[in-house]
C-alpha cells in the first residue's frame, strides 16, 4: 500500500532519531525506500530500509558493485526506473537478473548531495509500475538533501562505534563481510579484491546472499581453502 502524502519533508522530530526513510513514504507515490551511505573508497553504510524487499534491493547493490543506486552516487543525477520490464539493464545486467524474484515494478535512485559532493543514495521501489513527476522527484530531491547531514553523521557513528546494532533490514557496516574478506585473504594467500570475488562468486553459485555466506565463514562453518577456483 503506498504511504499518504504528508507536509513537512524532514517531520517534526529529533534529528538524531529520525528515520530517515521515513519522509520518503511521507511524500511520494513509492511503497520501500533504503537509504545508504557511500564513501570516495566505495564502502556503503546501510542507514536503514523501510521493509524487507528494499533491504533487498540495497543489498544486491552492495553485493554485485552495479545497479541505479551506483549510477547515482557516481554522476548525482535521478535515475528513474518507472517500468522495469520495458526499460534497457544494460548498465546493470547481473543485477536486472537478480531482482526477478522480488514484488518490484519501478525502482528510483536519488543521489544524496552535500554542496557539490555525492555522498549516497535513497534507492526507492513501488510494487507496481509507475513513475514520478516533476514535483515528486523536486520532493525527493528536497528530502535526500534535509537529511543527507544527519546521513552522514550516522554513517560516522556506524563507523565507529562497535556497540551499534545492525538487523537483515538495515546492516549498516556489513562488518561481517568485510570480516569473513580478511580472513579469505589469508586462507587463499590472496588481496581483498580476490577474496571479495570468491565469496561474492560462491554466494551467487549458491543462490545466498553475500552476507549469510560471510557469517558461516566467520563462524568457521566455511573455508575457501579447499573450494575449487
Amino acid at each position: 500500500m503506498m504511504a499518504e502524502k504528508s507536509g513537512d519533508p524532514t517531520g517534526p522530530h529529533n534529528p538524531a532519531k529520525l528515520d530517515l526513510c521515513q519522509p520518503f513514504l511521507n511524500d511520494l507515490p513509492i511503497s520501500g525506500a533504503s537509504v545508504t551511505v557511500i564513501s570516495s573508497s566505495g564502502t556503503q553504510v546501510a542507514l536503514c530500509a523501510s521493509d524487507a524487499v528494499a533491504a533487498r534491493l540495497d543489498e544486491l547493490h552492495f553485493e554485485l558493485g552495479e545497479g541505479p543506486q551506483w549510477v547515482a552516487t557516481k554522476t548525482g543525477t535521478v535515475v528513474l526506473l518507472p517500468d522495469l520490464a520495458s526499460v534497457s539493464h544494460d548498465q546493470w545486467p547481473i543485477f536486472a537478473a537478480s531482482i526477478g524474484q522480488l514484488k518490484v515494478g519501478a525502482i528510483f535512485s536519488i543521489p544524496i548531495r552535500m554542496g557539490a559532493a555525492t555522498v549516497g543514495a535513497a534507492t526507492l521501489y513501488r510494487e507496481s509500475t509507475g513513475g514520478l513527476d516533476e514535483d515528486h522527484q523536486s520532493s525527493a530531491l528536497a528530502i535526500a538533501s534535509a537529511i543527507a547531514s544527519t546521513a552522514v553523521q550516522r554513517a560516522m557513528t556506524f563507523a565507529t562505534d562497535d556497540a551499534v546494532s545492525e538487523s537483515e533490514v538495515a546492516p549498516a557496516l556489513r562488518r561481517e563481510v568485510h570480516q569473513a574478506t580478511g580472513m579469505i585473504m589469508v586462507h587463499l594467500d590472496s588481496t581483498a579484491t580476490i577474496a571479495y570475488s570468491r565469496l561474492q562468486g560462491y554466494a551467487l553459485a549458491q543462490g545466498r546472499t553475500v552476507l549469510s555466506v560471510a557469517r558461516d565463514v566467520v563462524a568457521r562453518a566455511l573455508t575457501f581453502d579447499n573450494l575449487p577456483l
